[in-house]
């Protein structure tokens, strides 16, 4: 059974016990599968406070938006290229058919299946993703990824995730935190897309995280 189907089976379940629910995660199941290096973004939840019933994987498939999603489309394409130094003058305008093309390759989850407003309650978020805890579990090993980028969400991710092994903390020469979860596999304590700092200083500081640990 691939990737999507086990998806589907899963948020089947899922729905009956958590109202207005939105799928998510593997964005196009063959891009994903064929990466070099399968990457998971870990977020928070979506924002669109009186809606919900729909699915992330088709809206980020059809290129998203910006907000979040030109931000993790550069993610993507530094990460895929990690030899090059791209210039940010290369960067910095992102249009939809940008974003569809990087976006189609990775998975992105959120710990929060109902929808929220543009400002998160933290406290909400831990409450619900506490309560389908068991049901996130088994959504993120389902897809094996070699990159987990926490998104502002590691905290929550790691009391929520079960690991083979307690993780062992390390840090990059420039203070990004990192594990390794299982060999040659990694989650990394990142900002989310949105934070308030300049794109390019996200950008470039993910990038060389992300050389250093896959060095």
């Amino acid at each position: 059974m691939g990737i999507q189907a086990q998806e589907d089976a899963l948020f089947q379940e899922w729905r009956a016990a958590r109202p207005r629910f939105v799928a998510d995660g593997a964005v196009d199941e063959d891009a994903y599968s064929s990466s070099e290096r399968r990457i998971l973004f870990m977020l928070k939840e979506v924002n669109d406070p009186e809606g919900g019933d729909w699915d992330l994987r088709q809206f980020i498939k059809d290129g998203g938006r910006s907000y979040t999603w030109n931000n993790i489309t550069r993610w993507i394409e530094g990460i895929r290229n990690l030899s090059i130094d791209i210039p940010w003058k290369d960067l910095e305008q992102v249009d939809n058919e940008r974003r569809a093309k990087a976006l189609r390759s990775v998975a992105a989850v959120n710990l929060k299946k109902s929808p929220g407003s543009h400002t998160s309650d933290p406290s909400e978020i831990a409450v619900i993703a506490e309560q389908d805890k068991a049901f996130l579990n088994r959504q993120v090993s389902l897809y094996q990824a070699d990159l987990i980028i926490c998104c502002g969400v590691s905290d929550t991710f790691h009391w929520l995730v079960a690991f083979d092994r307690p993780p062992e903390w390390r840090q990059t020469s420039r203070g990004i935190a990192y594990h390794e979860y299982r060999p040659g596999k990694f989650v990394v304590a990142y900002a989310h897309p949105e934070a308030r700092v300049a794109d390019s200083i996200l950008y470039y500081g993910l990038i060389d995280a992300i050389r250093e640990i896959a060095a």
